[in-house]
Formats: C-alpha cells, structure tokens, sequence
C-alpha cells in the first residue's frame, strides 16, 4: 500500500506508515465488532414475527440502538486518522496532540463535503474515506516532521510555560499543513473535477475490486502460507487486505439494514471462520495425526496443538512439527491449505452461503463460521475444510512420520552405544 502512499519514501519509512496503518486497523476490531451487534436486534422482527412487544420495542427504538454502528462504523475513517497520526509521531517522535490533530484535520479536510442545504455529508467519514484517511495523515505528520526539522516553528523564551510555548511552536506548523491539504482540495474539485475520496476510489478500484473475486483470494490465501512457510507472520499483508475487507463489511451491513442483497464475501469475519480455520492454511489434518503419531515428539505437538488449532491458532504446529521451512510439508500447507481455505468464498461467490455482516471474536470451529453468517450452512462448509484437511495431509504426515521414526531410532542407538563404551571404560569386573 506505501507504493500508493509515498512512492519515495525510503524503507524505514514505508515500514513506520505500514506497521501505524496496521495497528489502526486492529484498534478497529472493537468498532467493527459492537458495530456488527447493533445489527441483531433489526434481525429478531424477522425470526420471531412483527406483532408482538419484543419486535415493536425493536422499532420503536431501532435509531437509538442502531447509534453504535452510527458513530462507530460509519465514522471510522476519522478514528483511523487519528490512530495512525497517534503511532506515527510516536514513532518519528514528535509531539503527539499536534500530530493528531493536524491528522484529523487533514483527512477531514480531504473528505469533508457538504449537502445541497448546506449540511456536512458524512459519506467519506467511514468505510469509504478509509483510504483518504490513511494518506491525508501520513502526509500530515510527514508535513510536521518537515517543519519541525527545519524550525519553521516560534520559539518562545523559557519562562513561558510548556502548553503555551507549544501552542505557539504551532501555528506556523498549522498553517503550512493546512494551506497545503487546502490546495490539494482546491486542485481536485476545480482542476480535476473530483473529490480527492473519489480520485483514491477510482485509483484503488483494481485492487478492491480483485480481493472479491474467488480466484484472487485463493491467491492470498497461498501468498499467506507461503509467506509463513518461509517464517514470516502473514499479518504483514493486513496493512493492505484490512481497509478493503472493512469497507466491504460495512457496505454489506448497510445492505442488510436496507433489506437489499449483499455483494462482498471478503470481510474479516469469513477470512477468520472460513479462511483462517484452524489457522493459516487449514492445518488441522496435521494436528489431527500428530496426535496418533507413533514418533512421541509428533504426538506430543499434536496433542499440544489441538486445543489452539480449535481457536484459529497455529502457531504451535507450524514452529513445533515443524511445517516452517520443511520441504516434505510444502505442497498440503503452501498449495492445497489455500485451497480448502477459499471454500466458504467459493460457496459464498455461487450463493451457497449468505455473505458475512458479522465479525464475531474467537469463538472456536463452528461457532464462528455461524455468527459471522448467521447460517447454518457455514456447518456443512467448515465439516467439509475439516475432513478434506485430514483426508489430503495423511500422506504426507506418514512420510514425515517415517522421517521422525528413524531420527528417534537413531537418537536411541546412538545414546545405547555411548553408555556401553562409558560401562567397557569402568572396567566394572567384581
């Protein structure tokens, strides 16, 4: 994403913007789960009928319980402005307030527009404005860093209380980082005919539009285990895969409020019940095995990793079998894992499964395949990852079995040998 951001920028700068992107959109997980919440009580009239007191409670009420998807999803690009502006001063340390500031004030200049009478459209200050966010603050704090290093600031004398002097320090900052978020606005409305939110709209549309596609996100699903073959955390990637997989579940819970069909299946919700299940590459087969491996060190991985694979995590089996770096593990987890991690997309692109509009925390197998859908299909789709996963990794565990057999036979002659040569040196004759 930093290719779209700050072409220029050197490495350790691209890693600072990515690492702030990527904790920002973890600082959302809050929102975008209280905000999927909001969302059950509009779906009881439906199941229960809408002639009794709990549903017309329900819509009697429904603007008010709908307030924490309102300020939550549907204002997070400014949170995430100031998230970002947050980690970035603190990382390039600078002051923090002003940063913040100077981010919000940034990106809102960017996405602000108005209504005919006049009133503040709020369009671009959720899912939509995610990406304008992200660029208005870096170029925010990258404009205070700017000021800062050649001391376009007022310095006052030291008697001068701190909060004052930094008030000051800030108005020539100020007025260079507005002036410029206010030329940016100027040339795009008038030269270009466009918001800026549209111009990252329309530059963006590729890559949105290709993480919704099923061939393109079993793609993902191999760069991700591929990249962890190789020990490096998939999450590397979220600075890039996070703001579209939010937009898009926010767009289809706006859908669902609307009573009109959703369109997106890449949302945080399927990615971790389908996608993630068990863990990146769907590695339970493994997990599954090793607990009946005849080599005790398999076994006892197995049986250690189970009860985290059952919670999406796979840590323990990747580093503990180990599947990083093993050639004999390569095709199940780097080329067949994606595969059966794509299943509920694929059931999702052809309508076999309702599309995510819920992004529920770590509830375990099953569980949360069905509250991020809120269907009982997501049964049958995350049964059949389970068994194609022990069915496709039996092979290949037997031979790293046999692999492991021979170390551990070998580790045991070698031990038996040592202690009778120590025992032929004792000379122990009575």
């Amino acid at each position: 994403m930093s290719k779209y951001f700050i072409p220029l920028a050197n490495k350790m700068d691209r890693n600072i913007y990515l690492s702030a992107i990527k904790k920002s959109m973890v600082a959302m997980t809050p929102i975008l789960i209280i905000g999927s919440f909001a969302l059950i009580p509009d779906a009881i009239p439906n199941m229960i009928g809408k002639n009794n007191p709990v549903s017309q409670w329900i819509a009697q009420y429904s603007s008010v319980i709908s307030i924490p998807y309102t300020v939550g999803m549907g204002m997070m690009a400014l949170y995430v402005a100031a998230i970002i502006g947050y980690h970035l001063a603190q990382s390039k340390k600078l002051d923090v307030p002003g940063c913040v500031t100077m981010a919000v004030m940034g990106f809102l200049i960017l996405a602000v527009d108005f209504t005919k009478d006049g009133m503040v459209d709020t369009m671009y200050f959720g899912t939509k404005g995610l990406f304008v966010s992200m660029f208005g603050s870096i170029i925010a704090v990258e404009l205070f860093s700017w000021c800062k290093k050649r001391n376009f600031t007022i310095k006052m004398p030291e008697t001068v209380p701190d909060f004052v002097s930094k008030s000051f320090e800030m108005i020539p900052i100020s007025i260079i980082v507005v002036g410029t978020f206010v030329i940016i606005r100027v040339v795009c409305v008038d030269v270009l005919n466009t918001t800026p939110p549209m111009i990252f709209t329309n530059l963006l549309a590729p890559l949105v539009g290709s993480m919704d596609n099923p061939f393109a996100y079993t793609f993902l699903k191999m760069l991700q285990c591929l990249l962890f073959f190789f020990g490096i955390h998939p999450a590397v990637l979220s600075p890039i895969t996070s703001p579209v997989s939010t937009q898009f579940i926010a767009e289809n819970i706006a859908n669902y409020k609307a009573g009109t069909a959703m369109t997106h299946f890449f949302t945080p919700g399927m990615d971790s019940a389908f996608g993630n299940l068990t863990g990146t590459g769907v590695t339970f087969g493994l997990v599954f095995w090793c607990m009946f491996s005849k080599a005790v060190a398999q076994r006892k991985i197995g049986r250690i990793s189970i009860i985290p694979a059952l919670f999406g995590i796979n840590e323990p089996i990747l580093f503990g079998a180990p599947v990083v770096l093993n050639p004999l593990l390569f095709i199940p987890f780097v080329i067949i894992g994606p595969i059966i991690s794509s299943f509920g997309a694929w059931a999702m692109s052809f309508g076999w499964l309702k599309m995510s509009v819920f992004t529920p925390p770590y509830v375990g197998v099953f569980f949360e395949g069905y509250l991020a859908t809120f269907d009982w299909r997501s049964f049958i789709v995350n049964g059949m990852q389970l068994i194609v996963s022990i069915i496709i990794w039996y092979p290949f565990f037997k031979m790293y079995e046999r692999r492991e057999l021979q170390a551990e036979s070998e580790k045991q002659a070698a031990i038996s040998k040592e202690d009778e040569a120590m025992l032929d040196d004792l000379d122990l004759d009575f």
